[in-house]
Parts: C-alpha cells; sequence; structure tokens
C-alpha cells in the first residue's frame, strides 16, 4: 500500500442505535491508529452531529433512495477527490449507493459491507455481489450470512463490536446514589438497559417478578430505555402491582454509573446480533442473565460470568435471578470473569485493531 488508508464510512440511516454507535467508534479508533476517515451520511441525522463533535470528517450527503444518480455522483466524487481507496458501508440504501460508486470509480477501492443486525437480509446481492468482503458483529451474523444465504465463507469475518474499556471502568466509576433512585441501600437491585422493544424481553422479565418477590420480597428492578412498548409496559406494572418494586428510568446518559448501581443484569432479549449491552455490564463486573437466542451465548459464558435461559420462560428466568441474588460469592466470580472476557476479547482496542489489520491487508492485496 502506497498511500494512507483512506476510508469512506457510507451510513443512510438517520437514528442512533448500536450500529450508528459502533460505526463512530470505529472511526475514531481508526483515526487514532493513523487512518484518513470520512463518514458520508444524511444531513439531517444523529451520525452527522455526533461525528463532527467528534472531530470526524462529515460529508452530508442526501440517500432517499438505493439508486439516487446524485447521491451515486456525490459519493463518487468524495471517492475521486479524496483518494479513496476502502468503502464501507452499513445500511441497505447506502450499501448500494456506496458499492455502485465503488465500483464505477477508476481508483477501484475495496469495498467492505458491515452486517450489523441478528435480522433476516432483504437484499442478498449487497452481500453476494457488490462488497468484496463482508464483516459481521458476530459469529452468530457470520454463519447465518453462510449457511442461510450463502454467502461464500471466504468472503465473510467476524469482528465483534468492542466496549469502551475507559468509559465502563467499575473502579472509577461512581455509582448513582441509590437515594436520588427512591431505592433503599440495602436491598438487592436488579437492571435491564434497552430499548423497549418487544424483541428485548421486557414482557418475560415483568412476568418473572412476581416470582422473585415472592420469595425476595425486598428486591428492586430498574428498566432503564423507552420506546414503543412503553404504555404496554406501564399497563402490565399496573395490572400486577409491581409500581413499588420496579423503576421505569427513561433514557439515560450515564449507564456506566447505572450498572455500578445495580447487583446484577437482566435482559430475557427474543432476538440479538452481539449483546452488546451484556458486555457493558460484564465490563462493570456485573454478573449478567441472558438467553440462548443470537450471539448472545457467544459473549455470555453460561456458568462463568453468568446464566443463560430459554427465551420467553419467566420461571427459568426467575429461578436464575433468585438463584443469583442468593449466593453473592457466585454473583462475584461472574462479574470477575465477565470483565476478563471484555479485557481480553470485547474492548474497542481489540475492535479497532483487528479493524485496522484486516483494512490494511484488503487495501495492500487490491493495490489502491
Amino acid at each position: 500500500m502506497n498511500m494512507p488508508l483512506t476510508i469512506l464510512h457510507t451510513e443512510s440511516s438517520k437514528g442512533w442505535g448500536g450500529q450508528e454507535n459502533r460505526t463512530l467508534k470505529e472511526a475514531v479508533g481508526l483515526k487514532k491508529m493513523g487512518a484518513r476517515v470520512i463518514i458520508a451520511c444524511q444531513p439531517d441525522s444523529k451520525l452527522a452531529k455526533t461525528g463532527a463533535e467528534n472531530n470526524i470528517d462529515i460529508r452530508t450527503v442526501k440517500m432517499e433512495n438505493s439508486a439516487s444518480p446524485f447521491t451515486i455522483y456525490s459519493l463518487l466524487k468524495i471517492i475521486k477527490d479524496e483518494n479513496v481507496n476502502l468503502v464501507c458501508t452499513h445500511s441497505g440504501k447506502d450499501s448500494m449507493l456506496g458499492a455502485i460508486a465503488g465500483r464505477l470509480s477508476r481508483i477501484k477501492p475495496v469495498i467492505v459491507r458491515t452486517r450489523h443486525l441478528a435480522l433476516p437480509i432483504t437484499s442478498r446481492i449487497t452481500y453476494s455481489l457488490f462488497p468484496h468482503k463482508v464483516v459481521t458483529v458476530s459469529e452468530y451474523v457470520r454463519k447465518y450470512l453462510v449457511k442461510e444465504k450463502r454467502i461464500p465463507a471466504n468472503k465473510v469475518v467476524s469482528i465483534p463490536t468492542g466496549v469502551d474499556l475507559e468509559r465502563f471502568a467499575p473502579d472509577t466509576v461512581n455509582a448513582v446514589p441509590r437515594e436520588e433512585l427512591s431505592i433503599p441501600n440495602d436491598v438487592p437491585v436488579v437492571g435491564t438497559i434497552a430499548i423497549f422493544r418487544r424483541k428485548k424481553g421486557h414482557h418475560t422479565l415483568l412476568d418473572a417478578i412476581p416470582l422473585v418477590l415472592k420469595k425476595i420480597p425486598n428486591a428492586r428492578f430498574v428498566f432503564v430505555g423507552d420506546g414503543p412498548q412503553r404504555e404496554n409496559i406501564e399497563k402490565k406494572l399496573s395490572e400486577l402491582g409491581l409500581a413499588g418494586n420496579v423503576k421505569l428510568l427513561g433514557l439515560r446518559k450515564d449507564i456506566p454509573e447505572i450498572l455500578n448501581t445495580i447487583d446484577l443484569f437482566v435482559l430475557p432479549t427474543l432476538q440479538e446480533a452481539l449483546g452488546t449491552s451484556f458486555l457493558e455490564a460484564m465490563a462493570m463486573r456485573r454478573p449478567v442473565i441472558g438467553t440462548r437466542v443470537g450471539g448472545v451465548p457467544e459473549v455470555v459464558k453460561d456458568g462463568v460470568s453468568g446464566i443463560l435461559v430459554e427465551p420467553e420462560d419467566p420461571v427459568a428466568l426467575s429461578d436464575a435471578i433468585m438463584g443469583l441474588l442468593n449466593d453473592k460469592g457466585q454473583m462475584k466470580r461472574m462479574g470477575d470473569a465477565g470483565r476478563r472476557i471484555v479485557e481480553e476479547k470485547y474492548s474497542i482496542d481489540v475492535m479497532v485493531r483487528s479493524l485496522f489489520n484486516f483494512y490494511t491487508s484488503l487495501v495492500s492485496e487490491a493495490g489502491v
């Protein structure tokens, strides 16, 4: 490779979630390693604002459909003007637009498609035909693309999402005072942090809580997040008479502090590409309880860093919660093991280093 690694990320999503967060983390980390990084995203997207705040070179491009000649021209111009040798695409529309621009460019950059989700894919050609390689956020998603969608195995590599260990640092982060949350200091606290969507399994946890309270009546539960299921969750809390034991904290920016306040993290999710929220809890030395779905078993080692149960099984979930709350020694051992696992395999540094080495080798082999 005769020139610096120059990467153009494309992202047509306007919202903010795990996908956009990973893209930003990747951009910031690769820039620190010496790569030139540009993000082309929608003018009114959260990524445009947050990327600029993190000193990333942002180019705003409208991506209203996946075959816009104007958008393709705009991306072609960026590739040419900036001597881009690697195009990384992320969502459906931009994976068409970015790949077409890359393939049309005389520079012939390497095209990499990242698959962030565990959902079924809608357009196979943006994995099989357009990109040179595909990166997935978990081995589960890699196997899905290879086995179910017949994408060649040598074309797909798994590089898991990493956690910021400087932010999720249990020894330096202050816990949120329990009195601030109207929770007594001497009671066990179970927390869940996720968008309020049905696939996150809040309904299963709500069914499990009364079973836990029969044996551990002073237990408290905190739900962090918001979303389309909020009204249903509030209604169920009222129906079950759980308002005194369950706190809905809404959206919070102090996630590490919240994790340092709770004793146990629980997320009975129904679908997960990897399970970054589990990794964040593990980084804070919290034992975790999850489900045997998607990429969760990759990050949560059953019996080591946490417990795995079957999805939508409130009885098994309540048993797991009570078992850990009644065994403080096991909770500490699992919390310590979880932190070690994240440090070794799932830090941002590990993720960025893997991506940098992977991208550099692709560009070197292509000679661009």
